[in-house]
């Protein structure tokens, strides 16, 4: 490290987010996403248009409508790649270009890829291959289409990079690990630029049954109001896809070259619940410890947190656990949103794409509003922002990701000064 290196209080180096890439049920644009997300406009929830979802007990849900992947693949090569993949290349592919195409050693390059389920889409094709067709018509592309790591190996191959290429498959806090774990490799020296992020597309008549089934799907009366986080008559959350990703690199290495730098990433702590499969403790201590834990990572007390973006489920059990340990750590509730209300909950590609709502919302000094809530539930001992986006001061913002298995994890995103 040289002397020019710039360092955070712990002698470490700073982590730099230099660009953004998004592929969401809100827009597949980083302008046209934030532009919805900011009206809470709750317009994604719909009847599923990629199958007939009609006999099935929850049929909407929250699709990618705007997403061409020949934009960023070959015919052939988009056929030989599941959805989740063709969504994570392609928002990685648009955060590099955002990044200025920056270029450094492939050797020290990485990708960090978080997925809940992977390739379940081709999977579920697949099963219909050999019932009806037999295991002759089997294609021999479905293992490393469907394999959860396809994402990560395809943009490293795409790319050329040849650096640390990992895959993390913690249900719905991956996205959120895959930033924390790629930051993590800026910081020790392994890599000067890091693609991180998570994709998920799991919208099948399979996943759609099995989580009705488990109780975790709204059955709203109205697809567009049925994702309403923190709200007294939440019920289940939407089932969303899509993927996110953020260029990391040496703060730096950043400046030295000229980048935009949109914030950096402070600190990042993970832990578990060690309590339930699906639920989380109904204190919600292990997201407590997790967020106190990132908050000690970027050596800040809770009062410089300027706004929390939640993991926000619309379920009953996480969105009141989530308050709990919200009040356990803030002695004063700070502004609370969750942007689930228009995007719906994309499983492992969640935290990513909330991971870009607090960086533009730290860039503009605006909290998003929750969308749908009515009336925040009793429960819910928070300050949710609802109705309209709120002023805030320029100030870092945490970000929660909380997944089946008990896997916690929180980002803390800072304005770079």
């Amino acid at each position: 490290m040289s002397a020019e290196t710039p360092v955070d209080d712990k002698g470490r180096t700073r982590v730099a987010i230099t660009g953004l890439g998004v592929k969401s049920p809100a827009g597949s644009t980083v302008d046209g996403f934030w532009a919805q997300i900011l009206a809470a406009e709750a317009t994604a929830a719909a009847e599923v248009r990629r199958f007939d979802a009609g006999d099935l007990p929850v049929h909407f849900a929250c699709e990618v409508r705007d997403f061409d992947p020949t934009e960023y693949f070959s015919a052939k090569e988009a056929r030989r790649a599941d959805r989740f993949t063709q969504l994570g290349f392609g928002a990685a592919a648009d955060a590099r270009r955002d990044a200025g195409d920056p270029l450094a050693d492939p050797a020290r390059c990485a990708t960090v890829v978080g997925t809940g389920v992977g390739g379940i889409e081709t999977l579920t094709d697949q099963l219909d291959v050999l019932r009806d067709k037999g295991p002759t018509r089997v294609s021999p592309f479905l293992v490393p289409m469907m394999m959860a790591n396809a994402n990560a190996g395809v943009i490293a191959m795409e790319l050329g990079w040849t650096g640390p290429s990992v895959c993390i498959a913690t249900a719905c806090a991956a996205g959120t690990h895959a930033i924390g774990e790629g930051a993590r490799l800026v910081r020790d020296g392994t890599a000067d630029l890091v693609l991180a992020g998570g994709a998920e597309a799991a919208i099948t008549p399979i996943t759609l049954s099995a989580f009705h089934r488990m109780g975790a799907l709204s059955t709203f009366d109205d697809p567009t109001r049925a994702s309403r986080p923190f709200d007294a008559r939440r019920d289940g959350f939407v089932i969303g896809e899509g993927a996110a990703f953020l260029v990391l690199e040496p703060l730096g290495r950043a400046l030295e070259r000229g980048a935009d730098v949109y914030a950096e990433v402070t600190g990042y702590a993970r832990t578990s619940d060690a309590y339930h499969i699906t639920a989380p403790p109904p204190g919600g201590e292990g997201a407590a410890a997790c967020m106190q834990g990132a908050l000690d990572d970027a050596g800040i007390d809770q009062g410089a947190i300027g706004h929390v973006n939640a993991h926000g489920t619309s379920t009953p059990l996480n969105d009141a656990a989530e308050a709990s340990a919200i009040r356990k750590v803030f002695a004063i509730s700070p502004p609370v949103t969750s942007i689930k209300g228009v995007t719906g909950h994309l499983i492992g590609a969640a935290g990513a794409v909330e991971a870009v709502a607090s960086v533009l919302a730290l860039r503009d000094e605006l909290v998003p509003p929750t969308a749908n809530v009515e009336r925040v539930g009793d429960d819910i001992e928070l300050d949710v922002v609802v109705g309209q986006a709120r002023d805030v001061a320029r100030a870092p913002v945490i970000s929660n990701s909380f997944g089946f298995g008990g896997h916690n994890a929180s980002l803390v995103i800072a304005p770079v000064s």
